[in-house]
This record gives structure tokens, C-alpha cells and sequence, in this order.
């Protein structure tokens, strides 16, 4: 059971799936939107492939730098993506995430579950780095990100 260690988000994007999904898989678009409310993103390496990695630096609003390390460990178009997120490559403290697209109706329903090692750790995410609230900001972001490709995408 991993009840103890997980944070589930959820939230509708006004987008078809396979839009949403590629957000998710291309560097150009999550530079744009990933990360917390004021937050911008570095990438310095980035394959989206699994087995393949993305290597970032988030940087936050009061000028603190975040070294992240991901790696996709099951990649299903356009319906989920799973992965390692942890500081860097062999990060003991590493927690996984799974992502699932699913159609609700013309827009899609993103669920991100993610798994600590140990419950301290998901304590420490939701206390120290207010991770409920920032993985709904950047659920947040990223709709707010597709919504402006659409509007472009109708305008011309």
C-alpha cells in the first residue's frame, strides 16, 4: 500500500489528449509551462524517450536554482507517461510519478500520482516544499499554456 506516501493531482485541460500529451514530451513546450507559479525552467539536457533523460534546473521566484533530474520509465500515447524524479542520476530520495491522459469529453483529465520512498519524505514535499499546491500550479500552468496554443491555433 502506498496511500502514506503518494500525492494524487488532478485537473481538466480544455484541450484534446493527444495536444495535452504532447506538452508533456517535447522541450520547446515544457520550458514554457513547467514548474510552480513564478518559477522558469533551464533545460541542459533532454530525451523523451524511456531510459532517456531530462536534466533542468528550475529556477524559483527568489532566486533559488532547483538541480532536477527525470528519467521516463514507460511512455504509452497518448495515455500516460511514468518516471524517476529525483535531484540527479541515483538520487536515494527519487519519487515516482505516473501521468494519465484520459478524454473527458473535448478535453482531457490529467491525474498525477506520485509515490515517495517513505512517508517522511512525502511529509517533507507537502511541508517544506508545498508540493500539493506547486503540482497544482503547474498542472495550472500548463493549462493556462495549451489554452494560449489553441487561442493562436483559432486565430490563425
Amino acid at each position: 500500500m502506498t496511500a502514506d506516501r503518494e500525492i494524487v493531482i488532478s485537473r481538466v485541460v480544455d484541450a484534446p489528449r493527444e495536444l495535452v500529451f504532447e506538452a508533456f514530451t517535447e522541450v520547446r513546450h515544457l520550458s514554457r509551462w513547467w514548474g510552480p507559479e513564478g518559477f522558469t525552467t533551464t533545460t541542459r539536457s533532454f530525451e523523451f524517450r524511456v531510459g532517456g533523460e531530462w536534466d533542468f534546473v528550475m529556477h524559483g521566484p527568489d532566486g533559488t536554482d532547483y538541480q532536477e533530474w527525470i528519467t521516463w520509465t514507460e511512455i504509452v500515447p497518448p495515455r500516460r507517461i511514468a518516471l524517476l524524479h529525483g535531484e540527479h542520476r541515483d538520487d536515494q530520495n527519487a519519487f515516482e510519478s505516473v501521468l494519465a491522459f484520459t478524454p473527458d469529453g473535448a478535453a482531457t483529465r490529467i491525474e498525477m500520482r506520485t509515490v515517495f520512498p517513505t512517508a517522511e519524505l512525502r511529509d517533507e514535499a507537502v511541508e517544506k516544499y508545498h508540493a500539493v499546491e506547486g503540482g497544482q500550479q503547474t498542472l495550472g500552468n500548463l493549462a493556462a499554456y495549451i489554452a494560449e496554443i489553441v487561442r493562436k491555433g483559432a486565430e490563425g
